[in-house]
């Protein structure tokens, strides 16, 4: 089944990246010179992970508040990485385990990994911050996945 594409919310500069498999969605790529006005949310709302983007002028003000207990059923872990240095490549897999296709990620981008499988390799000295759902379920919490051969590896232009 062939990669449905990129979606572009910024059509000057690949921005914004919609990695897809069929219909699944795999992971959203937010590069680091994405710059909008306002308040952006790139997921739907079902996802159990939400990731938004805000660029607000100085004195704009968020109005405080509390989250409200709701109860919610979360059966996948989804993850969010902030590189924050460094250089890395990210190899997309389906459920099946099949390897997709990767990307190369650096300082600054952000994404979040919503299905599939994935596997990085560090290009350069690399820190990368991790947010994810909880509580971590030890063994129980993945499946380790056959690495792509070097010779297979496929990053769109």
């Amino acid at each position: 089944m062939p990669i449905t594409g990129i979606l572009l919310l910024n059509r000057e500069t690949n921005v914004i990246e919609n990695i897809r498999k069929g219909s699944t969605e795999l992971a959203i790529i937010i590069r680091a010179s994405y710059v909008r006005e306002g308040i952006t949310f790139l997921t739907p709302n079902e996802y159990s992970q939400q990731l938004g983007y805000m660029n607000r002028r100085a004195g704009y003000r968020i109005a405080a508040h509390i989250h409200n207990a709701v109860p919610r059923a979360v059966t996948f872990t989804r993850e969010v990485l902030v590189i924050k240095s460094g250089k890395l490549r990210v190899d997309f897999y389906c459920e099946d385990g099949k390897y997709v296709e990767s990307r190369i990620l650096s300082a600054g981008d952000v994404i979040l990994l919503a299905a599939g499988g994935h596997g990085f390799e560090m290009l350069e000295d690399s820190e990368i911050i991790e947010v994810k759902q909880g509580p971590y379920a030890g063994d129980q919490d993945k499946t380790i996945l056959e690495p792509v051969a070097a010779d297979r590896i496929r990053i769109p232009a």
